[in-house]
């Protein structure tokens, strides 16, 4: 069975940064787009940035200029910086996956989720 585990998670000062990693494993025959999304208490899961398999990229307006994200193989990376207390919130990759080659459909992963809060 397919999994993405996340990494990267904490605490840090407005201001500072922070980079999450992600990986996949288990039956994978192709990835497509990956991504990062953030869920704080009572909200609904944002988007914060996807990244296609050719490397073509898109933010949500909050974090352009602060939030780089890349991959690499099975693995997908968000480099945050500049963060502000508006950050803080649970942040999930996610990534579009086929796991066999025996049916050609694309499924939804999720990652656990890890935590990231930026406060004095």
């Amino acid at each position: 069975q397919v999994q993405l585990v996340e990494s990267g998670g904490g605490l840090v000062q407005p201001g500072g940064s922070l980079r999450l990693s992600c990986v996949a494993s288990g039956s994978i025959f192709k990835i497509n787009d990956m991504g990062w999304y953030r869920q704080a208490p009572g909200n609904q899961r944002d988007l914060v940035a996807t990244i296609t398999s050719e490397g073509s990229t898109n933010y949500a307006d909050s974090v352009k200029g602060r939030f780089t994200i890349s991959r690499d193989n099975k693995m997908v990376y968000l480099q945050m910086n500049s963060l502000k207390p508006e950050d803080t919130s649970v942040y999930y990759c996610y990534a579009e996956i086929t796991p066999t080659d025996l049916e050609w459909r694309v499924y939804d992963y999720w990652g656990q989720g890890t935590q990231v809060t930026v406060a004095i």
